[in-house]
């Protein structure tokens, strides 16, 4: 069945359906990833986005065990090509029949590398994906245009507490769309992880006495998250040691009078430079993010630069001044991605032990 892509400047590619069949309208960004697409489907963090892939064969091996998550998340999913032969010894299915299943729209077939150069040079676009090959373009349009992504995270968190056992210290995880795999990699280092809702109050992670409190990543926009920052300027006010992720890393920022600025098209896959400006070292990070904290707007006082992107020169973390606080923008557990700062979550660890 022929599909449309249809971007809100008025643009369209035509190309093949794949998932299910049903309009969508979403914000279009794209992932630069070579592999990891299941990671990338069940990455909370694209609630409220279609997500583009700029690799051109995506599905070759099929669906395995690799989620981030109990579902997927994107809106829509938009590739090159789409396997038709998934050849693994893991493959549980195809990628097809897993978007079908998961309701989610998409497109194959189309030029996604001019796709992706335009929304580098115009930025990210609302767009629409359709089977309707009568669709009006005068409708559609003023639609796109009116499309917000809304308040993601209480769609993303988890709705219940629970908590992975282990036999080192306590961790308190705030969940604001966590991938799996931050519970997984404390977990790994014997940390028991207890995993609570966006919405719990600074009180209740406070009464449970935890050796550390993790922030997770999560989608939308950090300035939107108001009665979250108000939580964690309380929870930055106690000693306990914090490390924050991606958008915990822009709530923390913003908790401290910081400010943050959409980026015009983001910072999604797994090659992106960043430096540490105290070792001078770059590590290869896996970022998920269209956001970013404005280190101008930080009292130098507050908190110093710890990481910067080397492509762009935007803020990739912040150590705060007298404070067990440490924040990056960049995913340290990866999944899809390089291991390079896995290290980070040692660092939380050593933090924790000191704090004693």
């Amino acid at each position: 069945m022929k599909a449309f892509l249809i971007l809100e400047d008025g643009t369209v590619f035509s190309g093949t359906s794949i998932g299910s069949e049903r309009d969508m309208i979403s914000e279009i960004v794209f992932n630069t990833s070579m592999t990891g697409y299941l990671e990338v489907l069940t990455d909370p963090s694209y609630a409220g986005q279609a997500v583009v892939m700029t690799y051109p064969l995506i599905g070759n091996y099929g669906v395995t065990p690799d989620m981030e998550s109990k579902k997927a998340w994107p809106d829509g999913y938009i590739v090159r090509e789409l396997s038709r032969v998934a050849s693994n010894f893991r493959c549980e299915g195809g990628l097809n029949d897993f978007l079908v299943m998961q309701d989610i729209p998409g497109i194959a077939g189309i030029d996604t590398r001019a796709l992706t150069k335009l929304l580098r040079e115009k930025g990210t676009m609302n767009g629409m994906i359709t089977t309707n090959a009568d669709y009006c373009l005068d409708e559609v349009l003023p639609r796109l245009q009116m499309y917000t992504v809304g308040d993601v995270v209480q769609k993303a968190t988890c709705k219940d507490t629970y908590i992975l056992e282990g036999n080192g210290p306590k961790v308190a995880l705030m969940d604001f769309g966590a991938k799996n795999n931050i519970a997984r990699s404390l977990n790994q280092r014997g940390v028991s992880v207890t995993v609570y809702p966006a919405d719990t109050t600074a009180e209740e992670i406070i009464r449970s006495k935890p050796d550390g409190i993790m922030l997770s990543n999560g989608p939308g926009d950090p300035e939107s998250c108001t009665s979250i920052i108000k939580e964690i300027k309380k929870l930055s006010d106690t000693d306990i040691p914090i490390f924050a992720i991606c958008l915990g890393h822009q709530l923390m920022a913003l908790a401290h009078g910081a400010k943050t600025y959409k980026l015009k098209y983001g910072h999604r896959g797994g090659n992106h430079p960043v430096k540490d400006l105290i070792s001078g070292r770059v590590y290869i990070s896996s970022q998920n993010h269209g956001y970013a904290v404005d280190y101008d707007s930080m009292d130098a006082s507050v908190a110093r630069e710890a990481f910067i992107n080397v492509n762009d020169g935007t803020n990739e973390g912040l150590s705060y001044t007298g404070k067990n606080i440490f924040t990056v923008q960049f995913h340290p557990e990866a999944c899809p991605g390089p291991q390079d700062s896995g290290y980070l979550f040692d660092r939380f660890l050593d933090m924790m032990k000191g704090a004693k």
